[in-house]
């Protein structure tokens, strides 16, 4: 299987390539520290470099963390702040933070804009506006007047109301070409921040946050559910959350998750199989297709594998070539073979 080599590490420090986090970390030996692979310090010099696989070995080989990078914490993992504040908000739909509310809580306005806008792709103020939404359509499709939603969900007036559920809806709320609404949330693993989304019927989405292809997948994933993708609670996403985490703890090896996973014939019958292959063992394009009764269609089948939404829990990192190789993953194959190696050290091995 294909390694990731000293050079491909090398230039993935160069480059401060985020999406490497927690496939290895970066020991420099003149100075005694390590670093993660995004580490803003000055590039050393390769031949004063070790790389090991985690923080532990570094430690363990005499080296201390980084104070500009902090490698001993996860990247990008949600401050305690703005954790309690998305917590308030999901639990009150009245409570309007603004910037005098942060600056009598010691939190810099500018400071949650920022982190908002880097991770969620949207201002601190449209993230509650959103909430408000979210919280006014469930009151709508349970049965309450547009105008009791309407206030019952923070909102002053009628048309302020209107024109943000239009907005976010593209139609007013008395519209009968109803949408549905999908539930997000972001969270970390030991090798980078997810995102997930969820409908009321199970997981539609489980994916790195830096996948190319992500912004397609969620303007697909609305277009085949006639949707849009807003914050809220869903007991799907606090389940994912926590079957994900012991996934990465090594206690789970089979998922309970439902799924909502729109997709063709084809690419439902591939996605069914993907879920047989036992944790910790592989499969080949071929032996999907063979496993399909048609062993021809291995370019359907691959193709079929990277329209997968819902990474880890359909595992097509499970997905090898004929000859052993890594293939194509679109969390990266560094993200691939660490799933692999994770899964073979967890997994005890058959006498």
């Amino acid at each position: 299987m294909e390694k990731l080599t000293f050079q491909k590490k090398y230039n993935a420090i160069g480059r401060k390539d985020s999406s490497y986090e927690g496939i290895f970390v970066t020991a420099v030996k003149t100075t005694g520290i390590f670093c993660r692979p995004s580490c803003r310090a000055r590039k050393p010099k390769p031949e004063n470099v070790i790389f090991y696989d985690t923080a532990q070995q570094a430690l363990q080989n005499g080296f201390r963390p980084c104070k500009v990078c902090r490698p001993m914490e996860k990247l990008s993992a949600t401050p305690d702040y703005v954790k309690k504040i998305i917590k308030e908000l999901h639990e009150n739909p009245y409570l309007r933070i603004k910037d005098y509310d942060l600056r009598q809580r010691g939190i810099e306005p500018s400071q949650i804009r920022r982190w908002f806008k880097k991770y969620h792709y949207i201002t601190f103020h449209a993230y509650q506006r959103m909430l408000r939404i979210n919280t006014a359509y469930n009151y709508i499709k349970n049965g309450n007047t547009i105008t009791n939603s309407a206030l019952d969900s923070g909102y002053n007036s009628l048309s302020g109301f209107n024109e943000g559920f239009r907005t976010i809806f593209g139609e007013a709320p008395t519209s009968p070409n109803e949408k549905s609404v999908l539930n997000i949330v972001r969270f970390t693993t030991p090798i980078s921040p997810m995102f997930a989304c969820a409908s009321t019927k199970g997981i539609c989405m489980l994916e790195f946050t830096d996948r190319r292809a992500l912004e397609t997948e969620f303007k697909e994933l609305c277009k085949k559910l006639n949707a849009v993708i807003l914050p809220g609670k869903n007991p799907h996403l606090d389940q994912v959350q926590s079957e994900i985490h012991e996934y990465f703890s090594g206690k789970r090896k089979r998922f309970t998750i439902a799924l909502h996973t729109p997709g063709t014939q084809f690419q439902q019958s591939v996605w069914r199989i993907l879920q047989k292959i036992p944790y910790g063992e592989t499969r080949s394009y071929k032996q999907q297709a063979i496993e399909l009764g048609n062993p021809k269609a291995v370019r359907a089948v691959a193709s079929a594998n990277g329209h997968n939404r819902v990474g880890i829990i359909i595992p097509c990192h499970r997905v090898i070539g004929s000859d052993g190789s890594l293939t194509g993953y679109g969390g990266g194959l560094h993200r691939k073979k660490w799933l692999l190696d994770f899964e073979k050290k967890i997994q005890p091995r058959k006498n």
